[in-house]
């Protein structure tokens, strides 16, 4: 347990930043999950509706990432390389 006033600030934004970094990494993990699942789905019907809502979670996640980097929750070059592949699965259907 904190002994001063310092550490127990401390201890209470810690736990106010792992939130918010775990809110972030969860957020873009699910959405990437659900991006290949439409991928899949997309690659059997070709339908225009898929391709719309496969770019609309594509775009959710690039935005999810951005402000992620931005708050120094991904590394600039990680999300950068996520952000790359996930383009090229979705120029590769």
């Amino acid at each position: 347990m904190a002994n001063t006033k310092s550490a127990q600030k401390r201890i209470e934004i810690n736990k106010r930043n792992r939130l918010r970094n775990k809110y972030y990494k969860t957020s873009v993990r699910t959405l990437i999950k659900i991006f290949f699942i439409n991928l899949d789905i997309y690659k059997v019907s070709q339908d225009s509706n898929d391709k719309k809502q496969l770019n609309k979670i594509l775009s959710s996640i690039y935005s999810l990432m951005d402000k992620g980097t931005k708050k120094n929750i991904f590394h600039k070059n990680m999300a950068a390389r996520k952000k790359a592949k996930l383009a090229k699965y979705l120029k590769a259907v």
